[in-house]
């Protein structure tokens, strides 16, 4: 029905703009058709949207589909007049920015390398992270992603939560296909690896995910000495506390992992804190930045290293999927990725 309306919408513009190239009146009035259209359109979204997410898929469809197909039958029609230029120069810059958006970005994985310094540590640690796969089918890009893990060889290997976001009626089918992609990348690292509970994961036993994986999930927010190193592993609400506490240790290199990165605004005293859910925005806008990250920190911890006070250091993942269900499947100047942390001693 939204997009129906939309296409009438786009007929009564393209037939006005006709009308009036026909009267011989100035091409420059068909410009403000072009604004009414995608107003019109944003506000359709509105009404139409069921929720957030479904909202934003609705505008989507207006930015990158109606909107340049009425700039292009714009330009054509007053194709005579410079004016043409225009609506052509509007047209061209949404579709490349849609297929930007929607077929490239989402699948340009990105392995970001971050280096910290620590005199707790007397050789280099190397931790994978992982963040955010949220799949609803698992395919190449899935088993790409674990394959360059593995090729990095960490030490130590950490899921940041949010895993599989299928429908109900799929969700059993996907589930033992994402465990079957874990078992089939044969992940393992010196010091284990360990994942943590994200939103998808809520109200749920999600450890079924890991079982038979060499992945230990956990559950409770739990603490794990390993060689040389402290690791927390916090529940989906206590990544989300802001008044979260955990003393420092002054002798071993200490580890918060959580999925929300809101903890990192409390007095977690970890000498490194990691975070996923944000995605760094998904969306991020020049001089902007991230249109929303659905979390307390500041936006520009949303994404990347952040050193933070008392030595800590905050390192958030954009993640390999994105956001799915209702929500654009797309990604704009924010490519999904997998985070390498590099501890060296100092």
């Amino acid at each position: 029905m939204f997009d129906l309306l939309l296409a009438a919408l786009d007929a009564v513009a393209l037939t006005q703009a006709w009308r009036w190239n026909r009267a011989d009146a100035k091409p420059l009035l068909s410009l403000p058709l072009l604004v009414g259209v995608g107003l019109a359109g944003l506000m359709l979204a509105l009404i139409f949207g069921a929720e957030l997410f479904d909202t934003m898929r609705l505008a989507s469809h207006v930015l990158f589909v109606h909107v340049p197909l009425v700039c292009g039958g714009i330009a054509l029609i007053v194709r005579r007049s410079r004016i043409a230029l225009v609506p052509a120069f509007a047209a061209l810059v949404l579709v490349i920015i849609g297929v930007d958006a929607f077929l490239i970005e989402p699948r340009a994985l990105e392995v970001e390398h971050f280096q910290i310094v620590s005199k707790k540590v007397d050789h280099p640690i190397r931790i994978g992270v992982v963040a955010d796969i949220q799949v609803d089918s698992v395919g190449t890009y899935e088993r790409h992603a674990l394959t360059a893990l593995a090729g990095e060889k960490p030490d130590l290997i950490l899921f940041a939560g949010d895993y599989v976001q299928a429908p109900p009626h799929q969700s059993v089918e996907v589930e033992q296909a994402f465990n079957q992609l874990l078992r089939d990348a044969k992940l393992s690292a010196p010091l284990g690896a360990f994942a943590v509970e994200g939103n998808a994961e809520d109200h749920r036993d999600w450890a079924p995910l890991f079982h038979g994986t060499g992945i230990r999930a956990l559950p409770r927010t739990t603490t794990i000495d390993l060689p040389g190193i402290r690791l927390t592993g916090l529940t989906l609400r206590d990544s989300f506390d802001r008044e979260l506490d955990i003393p420092p240790d002054p002798t071993r290199l200490t580890i918060a992992l959580g999925h929300g990165p809101d903890f990192a605004l409390g007095g977690v005293m970890a000498d490194l804190l990691l975070a996923g859910h944000t995605h760094g925005g998904q969306v991020r806008l020049p001089l902007i930045g991230p249109l929303m990250t659905l979390s307390h920190v500041p936006r520009a911890w949303a994404a990347g290293l952040t050193a933070l006070d008392h030595g800590r250091t905050l390192v958030v993942s954009r993640g390999v999927g994105m956001e799915r269900g209702s929500a654009p499947r797309l990604r704009f100047r924010c490519r999904p990725e997998l985070v390498i942390v590099d501890v060296v001693p100092g």
